[in-house]
């Protein structure tokens, strides 16, 4: 049986998981750089998507920092 997806979260559910200002979340998501979907006007977001999104910004924020201790030695 297929799995059921997660409830579709809000903008207001994400900027309280992502600690940050309501407004960050209308921008990053108009900019396309938030994974998101629009219904009826109103921005909803997938959890899993949320998740895979946080988890390349991880691994993007680790390399920067591999550049960043290499290039002071």
């Amino acid at each position: 049986m297929p799995q059921k997806p997660s409830p579709a979260l809000t903008v207001r559910d994400v900027a309280a998981y992502l600690n940050v200002d309501e407004k960050t979340i209308y921008r990053l998501a108009q900019r396309g750089e938030l994974p998101g979907f629009k219904v009826a006007g109103a921005w909803r977001f997938q959890s899993a998507d949320l998740q895979r999104w946080i988890d390349q910004r991880k691994r993007l924020s680790a390399k920067q920092k591999g550049k960043d201790v290499r290039g002071k030695r």
